[in-house]
């Protein structure tokens, strides 16, 4: 099934206004681009993407309510401006198992001030040498990279949405 179809399915007769969750998994996109989707999905907080087929992003339209994206098992090697551009209150990005390679091409993801969580298992740029170092360096505002902060510690189920720590003085 192509994305605007399966958008119109989910709609389930509700203005995209009023759509807050949007999951198009395993549909298709055509040449690889985001189809059918736009600007007047204001309140989505959530858009699942997973394995698509995506090759760019460059088609995303402004959704300034969204906090969790999961682009994973596509495409994609680049473009990722986008992101910051579209996406300002962005908080969790998942594209493990994309074509990402070069620690470079994560660079316009330093103007997601609120992103927290990046995911980018199975992404050729977690082989690199101190890889989750040159994230952390690159990125400061993150605090999961692959479900884990900076101390090797795991992400709580509730995301680390929670100011302050569970465990005080360790």
């Amino acid at each position: 099934m192509d994305m605007k179809k399966r958008i119109h399915l989910e709609l389930r007769n509700r203005t995209p206004s009023d759509v807050r969750e949007l999951v198009l998994d395993n549909c298709r996109s055509v040449e690889g681009k985001i189809e059918g989707l736009t600007a007047e999905f204001v309140n989505l907080e959530f858009l699942s993407l997973i394995n698509v087929g995506l090759i760019s992003v460059s088609n995303l339209p402004k959704l300034g309510k969204l906090k969790k994206l999961e682009l994973s098992d596509n495409r994609i090697s680049g473009g990722l401006d986008v992101l910051a551009e579209k996406l300002p209150n962005l908080t969790h990005l998942n594209l493990s198992g994309n074509k990402l390679k070069d620690i470079s091409t994560l660079e316009p993801l330093k103007k997601l001030d609120n992103l927290k969580s990046l995911d980018l298992f199975n992404c050729e740029v977690t082989n690199l040498n101190d890889y989750r170092e040159s994230v952390f360096k690159l990125l400061p505002q993150l605090t999961y990279l692959d479900g884990y902060d900076m101390e090797d510690r795991e992400a709580s189920d509730s995301d680390g949405e929670v100011d302050g720590d569970d465990d005080d003085g360790m």
